[in-house]
């Protein structure tokens, strides 16, 4: 891929991982009880939303880092069909009366989807990883040097 791709990828990456941790992290600031409570009035087992509310923030995070990029941006694709299909879905494509559409799911879907597809190399531990097991980019410096075209 060239520089330019890898750099709007990494922007996708990030955003959509600080996103992702955002909404994890306030499942759990916000009270998981709660969380769990609301999944099981809509039918869904309570548990789910620890599972929901540990990938939002781990695989968040993970993306943030550009760490297991494809598999972190993998997991989430699920989790926002769930969420379009239980929650949103009734509400339609942009906001009702009633709450939010699931607009804002099927963006992230999208760009996890591409994430998953593509992954994401550019300043990422990923690429860090693979430079440590091969004989070039040993270091970050390096790295950088070599990339920053």
């Amino acid at each position: 891929m060239n520089k330019t791709t890898e750099l709007g990828l990494m922007i996708v990456r990030f955003s959509v991982g600080l996103i992702f941790a955002a909404h994890g992290l306030d499942k759990f600031t916000g009270g998981i009880n709660n969380t769990a409570q609301y999944f099981e009035s809509m039918g869904i087992p309570g548990v789910m939303a620890y599972v929901v509310g540990s990938v939002e923030l781990i695989g968040g995070i993970a993306l943030m880092l550009g760490l297991a990029t494809r598999v972190a941006a993998s997991l989430m694709v699920p989790i926002m069909l769930g969420a379009i299909y239980f929650i949103h879905f009734s509400e339609g494509l942009l906001r009702s009366e009633a709450g939010a559409g699931y607009e804002l799911n099927l963006i992230l879907m999208a760009a996890c989807i591409l994430l998953g597809i593509t992954g994401s190399n550019y300043l990422s531990v990923d690429r860090l990883i693979e430079g440590a097991n091969t004989s070039t980019s040993t270091n970050v410096v390096s790295w950088l040097k070599e990339n920053r075209e």
